[in-house]
């Protein structure tokens, strides 16, 4: 019913944005990643549009780019996720990230999202891991998908990502860490770039 909504922003809090379009103001639920985006009231904001219809109720959901809202629709269609832990999973994880995980099969990563434990995880993971690979965010390369999928980086990556994963990082984490690194460069240099990168949150 709705592709996109563009107004301003009247008010957020931590699970949604009001939106004022033509004097009616919508109430989006979102993630944090987009409210980190659009959060400030006065602002004036596109939101890519999702209407959820179910027996509890009609619900508006939006976000921040296409992208993500892509990545959303893929999460419901996933049997036992419903809107409200597809929110979870891509305020806990960008479309990236996410997709390091599914393609890597770090089900530990997909469960950091609230309410989303062991066996939903592993759905999202078994599947999603075709359909995400196809629909992978422009930032991550195809090689880096191929190494999560199984196959491998060649160079030193493979080994400075073990050292990581040693170090408590999750394998999908350290990966998206590495994946724009030289991969020739040293295996010392490689962990000490992806735990500065790490630090920052990517």
């Amino acid at each position: 019913m709705f592709y996109s909504l563009t107004g301003e922003v009247v008010f957020f809090d931590q699970s949604f944005i009001a939106l004022s379009c033509a004097g009616v103001a919508y109430k989006c639920m979102t993630t944090l990643n987009t409210l980190q985006k659009c959060a400030a009231v006065g602002d004036t904001v596109t939101l890519y549009t999702y209407l959820s219809v179910s027996e509890n109720g009609v619900e508006l959901f939006g976000f921040a780019d296409a992208e993500e809202l892509e990545f959303f629709k893929l999460l419901i269609g996933v049997s036992g996720v419903g809107p409200k832990a597809a929110v979870a999973v891509l305020s806990q994880h960008t479309p990236a990230s996410l997709s390091l995980a599914v393609a890597s099969g770090d089900v530990k990563a997909i469960t950091r999202a609230q309410g989303v434990g062991p066996k939903i995880a592993q759905r999202i993971v078994l599947e999603l891991k075709d359909k995400m690979t196809k629909l992978a965010p422009r930032e991550i390369s195809s090689a880096s998908l191929s190494v999560q999928s199984g196959g491998s980086f060649g160079g030193n990556i493979p080994e400075a990502v073990s050292a990581l994963t040693a170090l408590g990082f999750s394998g999908s984490d350290a990966s998206a860490a590495l994946s724009d690194l030289d991969a020739s460069l040293p295996v010392e240099e490689l962990i000490k770039q992806g735990l500065r990168l790490l630090s920052r949150g990517i």
